[in-house]
C-alpha cells in the first residue's frame, strides 16, 4: 500500500472493474483520501522490509535509472522517485491523486532534485505526459496483493507510456496460501457469541422497558454478527510455526504483460499437505511476494526480492490475510488437502474482495472427510 494514482473528487467515470462505472468522488472519499495523511505515509516508510526491498531494486540496478526516464505511480511521499532521481535518472514524473502531492514536491525540494522529479497531481488515467518512460516504477501492493486494485492504474500507465524496451518495477508478483492453525479462532467464535448474548439482552430490554417486540430481527442481526466476525478476513503478523503444511502459489502475475482481465479473478486448484503432528486447522493464511527482474531483454544485474510471507524479523505492514474455518478442523501429518480458491472483487466496491473456499481432507489413513466451502469478504 502506498500513494495514490487515480480518483479525482466529483467525477464519474468506467473503470477497468468489468465495466462497471465507479463515481470516482465516493472512490476518493472512501480510499483515497487515507494516503494524503502523513501518518499513513510514515507507516509505509517505517516498514523496512518494504523500503529495503526499493532501495536495494533502485541502486543495485542503477542502469537501468541512469539517465533514464522514470514515472512513479502513485509516488505518495515521493521516496522512490527520489531514489530514482538519485540513482541518476534525467527526468522522473511522479504522480500521485492526493493532496499528498504537495508533501512529495517539498521533499523533492528539500533533496535538491526539484529540476529532475516532476510531480503531478491527478489521476493516472487522466495524466498526459510529454514523452514515453523506461522505468515505471510504484508500489501497489495491497493487502493480499490485489486488495484496493491500484494495479489497474500501474497497467494503464504501462500501456500508455512505457518505451516498448522499459522495464516494470516490480517485474513479476505471486499469491500464496497455505494452511494454518491460530488462536483467532477461538476469540471470533467467542465474540460473535458475546454479540448475540448482547443482543438478546437487548431484545429483553426493549420488549420489558419500551414494549415493542424486536426479535424479528434475530436473524438478520445474527447474519449481520456472522459475517463481521466469523466470515471477515483478518489481518494478522503469523509466526512461521502456525503454518501447519506445504505452501502453494494461487496467482502469478508477469507485470509487463498482465491485463485488467487476468487480476479481475483469482482462481486456483492446490493440494497442500499438513506438516504437523495432531493440530487444528483454523484456517487458510494469503501472501504474496513481488520480484525486481527487470526484462528478458534487459534483466536486472541484481534481482531482489519483497515477500510478506509469515516471519519472526522481517514482518511487514501488509501482514497476512487470514481465512478462519469455524469450527476448526483435527488434522495430522500426512492428510492431504484439496483446496478450491476463488477470489473476485465485489460488486459494491471495486477495491474490496470476495473469496470462496472449499476444501476435501483426505486423511494419512484414507479417510475422506465431509467437504466444505466457505465465503469470506476481504474488507
Amino acid at each position: 500500500m502506498r500513494g495514490s494514482a487515480n480518483g479525482d473528487a466529483g467525477d464519474r467515470t468506467t473503470t477497468s472493474n468489468g465495466g462497471t462505472a465507479v463515481d470516482k468522488g465516493a472512490d476518493f472519499a472512501n480510499y483515497f483520501c487515507t494516503y494524503a495523511f502523513l501518518y499513513h505515509q510514515k507507516e509505509m516508510l517505517s516498514d523496512r522490509v518494504r523500503m529495503d526491498a526499493y532501495f536495494n531494486a533502485i541502486f543495485q540496478n542503477k542502469h537501468h535509472f541512469h539517465g533514464k526516464t522514470v514515472l512513479d505511480v502513485g509516488t505518495g511521499s515521493g521516496i522512490l522517485a527520489i531514489w530514482s532521481a538519485q540513482a541518476g535518472a534525467r527526468k522522473v514524473y511522479a504522480v500521485e491523486a492526493t493532496k499528498m502531492s504537495e508533501h512529495a514536491r517539498e521533499l523533492v525540494k528539500a533533496n535538491n532534485f526539484q529540476n529532475v522529479v516532476e510531480v503531478i497531481e491527478g489521476s493516472m488515467e487522466d495524466v498526459t505526459l510529454p514523452e514515453k518512460v523506461d522505468v515505471i516504477i510504484s508500489e501497489w501492493m495491497g493487502y493480499f496483493l490485489l486488495r484496493e486494485s491500484m494495479f489497474d492504474s500501474v497497467i494503464c500507465a504501462r500501456d500508455r507510456w512505457l518505451k516498448p524496451t522499459g522495464v516494470m518495477y516490480p517485474s513479476h508478483a505471486r499469491m500464496w496460501l497455505a494452511p494454518i492453525r491460530s488462536g483467532l479462532v477461538d476469540k471470533k467464535k467467542s465474540d460473535y457469541e458475546g454479540a448475540m448474548d448482547d443482543w438478546f439482552c437487548f431484545l429483553n430490554e426493549t420488549r420489558n422497558c419500551y414494549g415493542v417486540d424486536t426479535s424479528v430481527l434475530t436473524k438478520s442481526f445474527s447474519e449481520e454478527q456472522r459475517k463481521y466476525y466469523l466470515q471477515t478476513s483478518l489481518w494478522n503478523n503469523l509466526h512461521p510455526n502456525q503454518v501447519i503444511g506445504t505452501t502453494a502459489i494461487v496467482k502469478e502475475i508477469d507485470c509487463m504483460t498482465a491485463t485488467i482481465n487476468d487480476i479481475l479473478n483469482v482462481n486456483a486448484s492446490i493440494a497442500p499437505s499438513i506438516t504437523a503432528e495432531n493440530t487444528r486447522l483454523c484456517g487458510f493464511s494469503g501472501w504474496f511476494d513481488v520480484h525486481f527482474r527487470g526484462s528478458m531483454e534487459n534483466p536486472a544485474q541484481s534481482e531482489i526480492e519483497l515477500t510478506t510471507a509469515p516471519s519472526v524479523d522481517h514482518s511487514t505492514h501488509w501482514g497476512q490475510q487470514v481465512f478462519l474455518l469455524h469450527p476448526p478442523i483435527h488434522v495430522s501429518v500426512g492428510d492431504d488437502l484439496i483446496v478450491n480458491f476463488s477470489m473476485n472483487r465485489t460488486k459494491e466496491n471495486h477495491r474490496l474482495m470476495e473469496v470462496e473456499l472449499s476444501c476435501e481432507i483426505r486423511q494419512s489413513s484414507g479417510k475422506l472427510l465431509p467437504p466444505f466451502r466457505n465465503k469470506f469478504y476481504m474488507e
